[in-house]
């Protein structure tokens, strides 16, 4: 056989390593199985704290492995077929790590625009080598398209894991749906074909206010695949410039037509010249990001339809249709299944949305499931604050307050952003006073439903609690005006209502 049993186990190690998901388990699993006993990560999810170092002992596993693979092909050797598939992936893997510092200096670096890239012919001999001995591979196959699938696998690797902070597993899998979103399940289909069509899916982003929406929106936009020119040995555009950011609940519905598809001179009143809209200024790899997408009346919803469907449009007050060739990532923290059921939201426009769906988890979800996180996430939002010299002690003074007196069982119904003017509250005041949230509306609402007769028991029982707790502001208040236990309480409002403190958050 041409690779020996050892070489082939490693081979396939490495092959599934090389298109894992890099938030998942399945790395951690690779990484395991490569490095036995020099394997020293603790965490069933990938993290920067513990997982750093065996990138360079799993590359120095890799390095002979090439070369010996590559001998034996020089010299004639010939693989069958499986075998030369495993060494196509060997050999990706190699020259993606060889230069991940490079590429990760161009994402870093404050002229990543559109400037010459100097490492270029260097990377391009390494892979042209390295094809030559395996024969070419499927699909996209030239030199610079690699060069962009590589910048795009590791710009995207940075961002996700910079942008999404924290080390909870809730925050773990929020990464790998973000990944998942730009490259899909299947990064061979990815790199073979689907770069070129992932700008036509529309990502919808959900979960409660203050969860960190629009950074997860700015994670896709910027990890798009962006080609390479070999003449040029440039970029064809700078992967910041791109992204359109717009807040629909900020806007009537005239001035959100008008940004959105532009005007005619004339169309209204105070249109006195030509204007383009953000769907013909996008460009094809930018990406327009609709925040609050819940808020939107009907009639925008079948313009937005139509631009889903067949992605033209028509300005405001002309009969043209221009095409959008860019990509829309939507957010909302509403439940637009619930919003459909009402009326308030099109079935047809609704489908069109989800096709691709992140979920943004709640700062309760989180804190829950790593309780450790809960100081370094405040040590950051500190940071921010007062810099680097002031950061631990406010970390420890906001700490100790809010053990002290709002508890470490506080559901945060505000999320990261309550949390963040907790911290700023304590470095002014010395104190923050949490506001209940909600209290009329749920007990309005709960009066209403009643009104109706159209709750179940369990319904009824989960709606009183909420609206208990809503009115009481704490866990442990709910539950002593309730007479059962806090962690009743706590349990009824996390896991059992949809509308509990995660809703109370919209």
């Amino acid at each position: 056989m041409w690779m020996q049993d050892e070489e082939r186990q490693l081979a396939e190690c490495i092959a599934r390593l090389a298109y894992a998901n890099p938030f998942l388990p399945e790395r951690i699993d690779c990484e395991r199985e490569i490095l036995g006993s020099e394997f020293a990560a603790e965490r069933r999810f990938w993290h920067v704290d513990q997982g750093s170092e065996h990138v360079g002992a799993i590359q120095a596993r890799v390095e002979p492995l090439v070369e010996a693979l590559g001998d034996r092909l020089r010299a004639g050797e010939r693989p069958s077929a499986s075998e030369l598939r495993l060494y196509r992936d060997v050999v990706l893997y190699w020259v993606y790590n060889r230069y991940e510092a490079d590429f990760l200096g161009l994402v870093e670096r404050q002229d990543h625009g559109t400037r010459r890239v100097g490492f270029y012919p260097r990377f391009a001999a390494d892979y042209e080598r390295v094809v030559d001995l395996a024969g070419g591979f499927e699909g996209e196959t030239g030199v610079e398209h690699m060069f962009a699938f590589f910048f795009q696998v590791r710009r995207a690797f940075h961002l996700i894991f910079r942008q999404i902070y924290g080390g909870s597993e809730p925050v773990a899998r929020l990464r790998a749906s973000v990944w998942q979103s730009v490259f899909t399940h299947d990064m061979r289909r990815a790199r073979r074909s689907l770069f070129r069509r992932m700008g036509d899916v529309t990502t919808l982003i959900t979960g409660p206010s203050g969860t960190g929406k629009e950074l997860v929106a700015r994670a896709v936009g910027f990890s798009r695949y962006i080609p390479f020119d070999s003449e040029r040995q440039a970029f064809t555009e700078d992967f910041e410039s791109s992204f359109y950011p717009l807040n629909l609940s900020a806007l009537s519905p005239t001035l959100i037509e008008s940004e959105l598809f532009g005007h005619r001179r004339g169309a209204f009143t105070g249109a006195l010249e030509d204007r383009p809209g953000w769907l013909e200024a996008c460009p094809p790899l930018g990406t327009i990001f609709l925040d609050e997408i819940g808020e939107i009346d009907s009639t925008i919803q079948v313009k937005l339809l139509r631009v889903l469907e067949t992605r033209t449009f028509q300005r405001l007050g002309d009969t043209r249709d221009r095409p959008f060739q860019g990509k829309i990532v939507a957010a909302t923290n509403r439940d637009l299944a619930r919003e459909m059921e009402r009326g308030t939201i099109r079935t047809d426009f609704y489908y069109r949305l989800c096709s691709d769906r992140i979920e943004t988890p709640s700062l309760a979800d989180q804190v829950t499931d790593a309780p450790g996180e809960f100081r370094s996430l405040i040590e950051r939002l500190a940071l921010r604050a007062v810099g680097e010299d002031e950061a631990r002690s406010l970390t420890d003074e906001t700490l100790a307050w809010i053990r002290a007196e709002m508890g470490l069982d506080y559901p945060w119904p505000g999320n990261v952003r309550e949390l963040e003017q907790c911290v700023r509250n304590v470095m002014i005041r010395g104190r923050y006073d949490a506001q209940p949230v909600a209290r009329s509306g749920s007990a309005g609402r709960l009066e209403a439903l009643l009104a109706e007769s159209r709750l179940s028991l369990p319904e009824l029982e989960t709606l009183y609690i909420q609206t208990v707790y809503s009115d009481a502001g704490t866990y442990q208040a709910a539950a002593r005006r309730l007479g059962i236990d806090r962690r009743t309480v706590k349990a009824k409002l996390l896991r059992d209502s949809p509308s509990g403190p995660r809703g109370q958050a919209n």
